[in-house]
């Protein structure tokens, strides 16, 4: 029998992608299947709709919106299976999309974390933002994916379609062995929402396993179904999470420069937005830096660090992603990543334990 595998869908006020896209997840085709809605306080009508048409489907009702992290923490402690697959409610699946990435896990007992290739619900035929044929980050932090640049989304020309290591899974379609996800506590859930698929895939890593990408495997996602692009509140989570995650994930001979290097390069993109018109973006940075030093000096949850330190990093970026594209001008992964093919050693960086 095939491992059991249960796709969790996180929802709130989701009840539109629920009608739309739930009926594709119904129809995946793998034999060993638990589907599970784990709604987060909706107050629209999600609830009695999956009551009335979908009554077959496992429902975990929370009292209030925990966001995407706590969200997804407290509704895996209480379903039993061998593989999580996160799936956001705006996402459409194919048939067979299931049955690649858990074959790949199985033959490979150091995954522990997988994406499916994610492409644009609105134009199958480009890579999604949210995580396109699988994530890297580079050395100053800045997330990147095979597909997608910044807001440059490349068109799909089978140019990712090999499975490859990577540095982070979207959380979108995120699959995860379960066993893995509670021994690291799993998502860290300051950060609410935006980003904590990032932080637990380096924590993922960290610790000795992988993170992979399955392009044979192909999903199709709507993208901004909770928070729009530039959404205040996007913006805010996005810019403090990130800090935190470095705070967390760095050695600390690293860190103490990075950092304030990060707060340089977040001020000169504020004031640029403010010279664009963008006073929301403005304010939002900076209120994510005075969040980020209250977040140094607060009580932490030791229970989100890594672990252990003493894993290799693969999709880690040695250079700036930020420089190569807007001052160079390289707009596609494989002009900024150009040494993926000919030196892949450069893509895996050692972390030592610090004394």
């Amino acid at each position: 029998m095939n491992p059991k595998v249960a796709i969790v869908i996180l929802n709130w006020n989701g009840r539109k992608y629920l009608e739309q896209f739930l009926p594709s997840v119904i129809q995946s085709d793998y034999s060993n299947l638990e589907i599970v809605i784990a709604d987060n306080g909706s107050t629209d009508d999600s609830i009695a709709y999956i009551k009335e048409h979908f009554p077959f489907i496992r429902l975990i009702q929370f009292p209030e919106n925990f966001g995407f992290a706590k969200g997804y923490n407290e509704a895996l402690k209480q379903i039993k299976a061998e593989y999580f697959v996160l799936l956001n409610s705006d996402v459409e699946t194919t048939r067979n999309w299931i049955n690649p990435v858990i074959q790949l896990m199985q033959a490979d007992a150091l995954i522990g974390v997988c994406q499916p290739k994610i492409l644009m619900y609105s134009n199958r035929s480009q890579f999604e933002y949210a995580g396109g044929a699988g994530g890297w980050l580079d050395y100053l932090g800045y997330p990147f994916a095979r597909g997608r640049v910044f807001d440059i989304c490349e068109q799909d020309t089978g140019q990712y379609d090999e499975t490859a290591p990577i540095f982070w899974a979207s959380g979108a379609a995120m699959f995860v062995r379960a066993d893995l996800y509670n021994q690291l506590n799993g998502l860290d859930e300051y950060f609410f929402a935006h980003q904590e698929e990032i932080d637990f895939c380096w924590r993922i890593q960290l610790a000795g396993y992988k993170v992979y990408s399955c392009p044979a495997s192909v999903v199709y996602h709507v993208g901004g179904g909770t928070l729009p692009k530039g959404n205040a509140i996007k913006v805010f989570l996005n810019f403090r999470n990130n800090l935190v995650m470095l705070a967390k994930n760095l050695p600390a001979s690293q860190s103490w420069w990075k950092i304030p290097f990060r707060f340089l390069l977040d001020t000169i993109s504020a004031f640029k937005s403010l010279f664009d018109g963008q006073a929301t973006y403005f304010i939002a940075v900076f209120r994510s830096h005075v969040a980020f030093i209250g977040w140094l000096f607060s009580k932490k949850q030791k229970a989100f660090y890594p672990k252990k330190r003493n894993g290799q990093l693969n999709g880690w970026f040695n250079q700036s992603v930020v420089w190569l594209h807007f001052i160079k001008g390289r707009k596609r992964f494989s002009e900024i990543v150009q040494q993926e093919k000919t030196a892949p050693s450069t893509a895996i960086v050692p972390i030592r334990k610090e004394s």
